[in-house]
């Protein structure tokens, strides 16, 4: 454009000394001793913008050729570049696709080809790992710390991954502690060391990640309480044949995750396991009066409160609301047992085994009977019980 423009400008400069010049009869005289050059003045003005125009072409030429070389090259790597950034794209789309052999070849030419080093090495890397070749998993990590060592953060969790997924869990503890001193908290990074915190049964390092978690919320807040009631049931078993420690790890515990129906079942079971049946009770009843669980209320009929009247009052108030409730009725007769009202015992029991006949149920009932000398009664109800027991095994 602006060569077009420089022309016009020249050609146009020409025409108007032409129409100025006219029917000019002017010459021009040029004495060089000895010679002596005449010309017409029209003459001279046309060689002038000729001459001009013959140089601004020649030093055009010149320039373009000292300039070819360069060209060239920028030529060259635009059409490598292009080349390269198609190979990438075709990468992408094979890697999304499944099509993990293409998309690995498709990479290494990209890489090869000087496109996005960090990017295509991890994508090569990735369809690697697909496709179960460690040795070129770990060349293009080693290619991507080489190339491209500024994009760390996406490399290492990546690599941390690889090795998730080979169950290498104690490596990739390592790795994701290099990423924390590049980028503290990194919610990826975070939800990463979960899985292998998880793996390794590091229960308390669990809750903590957990913790971090939520405070950023990047977790889902089902799959926070589900991981969270996992590490407490693991950590409570491990405190299961100590008594006080097990009691002030469940008093340390949230109140949100105490009044878990799931948990307080599992922590009371400990607790009676223990012969704890004062503590068994009060997580019991205290969750029951949050939220009603009928394999909860079941758990009350072997918790010895130290309180069986006030207790044995509190049950009977649940069953005006759950009237229905089978195994909080075997509960209500197991407690009544323990009491010794018989009466009420039996009307319970059997109210129970009239909802659900249940082997539980049935031996409860058996072994009252057989308290109060009723063999033949009481071996019935045992038989029962028996049989039951066989079904659900079966």
């Amino acid at each position: 454009m602006k060569l077009l423009f420089w022309l016009l400008l020249i050609l146009a400069v020409a025409i108007g000394i032409s129409l100025l010049a006219g029917n000019n009869d002017g010459y021009v005289l040029i004495v060089h001793p000895p010679y002596r050059l005449e010309l017409s003045f029209n003459l001279l003005v046309l060689l002038l913008v000729g001459g001009f125009v013959l140089l601004h072409a020649s030093l055009r030429l010149i320039d373009y050729t000292l300039r070819l070389p360069a060209s060239v090259r920028a030529y060259k790597q635009e059409q490598h570049r292009k080349e390269g950034h198609a190979a990438l794209l075709e990468a992408l789309h094979a890697l999304v696709e499944g099509r993990y052999g293409k998309a690995e070849k498709a990479a290494a030419r990209a890489l090869e080809l000087g496109e996005d080093a960090g990017l295509t090495a991890l994508v090569a890397a990735r369809a690697s790992h697909k496709l179960r070749q460690p040795g070129s998993r770990d060349y293009y990590l080693a290619e991507a710390e080489r190339l491209a060592p500024q994009a760390s953060v996406a490399r290492l969790l990546m690599q941390a991954e690889f090795m998730l997924d080979d169950r290498q869990y104690s490596q990739a503890v390592q790795v994701l502690q290099q990423l924390d001193k590049i980028e503290p908290k990194h919610p990826p990074a975070l939800r990463l060391g979960l899985k292998v915190q998880v793996h390794l049964n590091n229960w308390e390092q669990v809750l903590a990640t957990l913790q971090q978690l939520e405070k950023r919320d990047a977790i889902e807040s089902w799959q926070l309480r589900e991981v969270r009631r996992q590490a407490h049931l693991h950590l409570m078993e491990r405190r299961a044949d100590r008594a006080t420690e097990l009691l002030a790890y469940w008093k340390k515990m949230p109140e949100e995750d105490r009044l878990n129906s799931r948990l307080a079942q599992f922590a009371a079971k400990i607790f009676l396991r223990a012969g704890n049946g004062k503590a068994a009770a009060e997580i019991v009843e205290m969750s029951l009066t949050k939220s009603w669980d009928s394999d909860l209320a079941g758990l009350l009929g072997e918790c010895a409160s130290d309180e069986p009247l006030k207790q044995l009052q509190q049950a009977e108030h649940w069953l005006k609301e759950h009237h229905d409730d089978a195994k909080l009725l075997l509960a209500l007769g197991n407690m009544c047992v323990r009491q010794e009202l018989w009466g009420k015992a039996q009307s319970y029991l059997e109210a129970s085994l009239g909802l659900d006949p249940s082997a539980a149920a049935h031996l409860s009932l058996a072994r009252m009977l057989e308290k109060r000398g009723d063999n033949e009664a009481a071996y019935q109800h045992y038989r029962q019980s028996l049989e039951l027991g066989l079904t659900a095994a079966g």
